[in-house]
């Protein structure tokens, strides 16, 4: 067999292992999320806050384009509106909760190597030495699209919805919870949807999905794609689109990375004849 025997365990055996690995990685999170925590004035003023500047970085840039194309459209002098904290509790809060993220988002490459190991044992021996591989491509790609959460969708969210007024009567004053919770959730969820590659190598490796299913579906996650890039972004087609296109190319790859876990269950079958 290709497969290397292990230990049988029981089903509480592997809910006791599984525990483990999630306290590890728990431990992990709060570790580092005390180190962001302690880093409060570096992680809230100079990153959480710096989209709120008009000389942020994505501004600057849609600005260069916009002058290349002679107009300033894309250019923008101010985003008018101010943080304010209604609660007693709430910039505590959001404290506490920006450090658990942080603490997540570094923490990240540990917390794969944990479920790497938690899943191990079932995969062939070829398999288990990719392990190395699994690590620095998931934690690439997650770490690849937070920064893509935090250039793009959120600095495209927080500047739509900023000068977005339904009259002069209404002044712009923002929660800060509302704000970070923006922030958070734009950086997680491009982190997470680009680990699509990675999803669907194992979903294939599982048999659960196919090329040929990725291809015949392409439209249908097209409109699921527009569908995503419109929640998690302003509503507005500039905007959808910059989040739709790399999203579009991870499910192109993943139709490639399924084509190659075909030939590899292919091969070994063969061999295993």
């Amino acid at each position: 067999m290709a497969k290397k025997i292990e230990k049988e365990m029981s089903f509480l055996d592997h809910v006791e292992e599984l525990r483990w690995h999630l306290v590890r990685s728990t431990i992990a999170v709060f570790i580092f999320g005390i180190v962001a925590f302690i880093m409060k004035d570096f992680i809230f003023n100079k990153i959480l806050f710096a989209p709120k500047n008009a000389d942020f970085v994505t501004y600057r840039f849609f600005c260069k384009v916009s002058n290349f194309f002679g107009t300033d459209g894309l250019c923008i002098d101010d985003l008018p509106f101010t943080f304010q904290s209604l609660d007693m509790a709430e910039q505590f809060s959001v404290h506490i909760w920006t450090s658990i993220t942080v603490g997540f988002i570094i923490a990240f490459p540990f917390i794969v190597w944990e479920v790497w190991k938690f899943i191990s044992p079932g995969l062939y021996e070829k398999e288990r030495k990719g392990a190395r591989s699994f690590i620095i491509v998931s934690s690439f790609l997650f770490f690849i699209g937070v920064l893509f959460g935090y250039y793009v969708v959120t600095p495209l969210s927080v500047n739509f919805l900023g000068n977005y007024s339904v009259s002069d009567m209404v002044e712009r004053n923002i929660k800060i919870g509302s704000y970070i919770a923006l922030v958070r959730s734009s950086m997680l969820a491009s982190g997470l949807i680009f680990e699509l590659p990675i999803v669907m190598y194992f979903l294939t490796k599982m048999g659960l999905v196919t090329p040929e299913f990725l291809k015949k579906y392409r439209k249908h996650a097209l409109v699921l794609v527009l569908i995503l890039a419109a929640v998690i972004t302003p509503p507005d087609i500039i905007s959808q689109i910059i989040v739709a296109i790399p999203i579009l190319l991870l499910y192109e790859t993943s139709i490639y990375i399924s084509k190659v876990v075909v030939k590899q269950e292919l091969k070994k079958e063969k061999e295993n004849a």
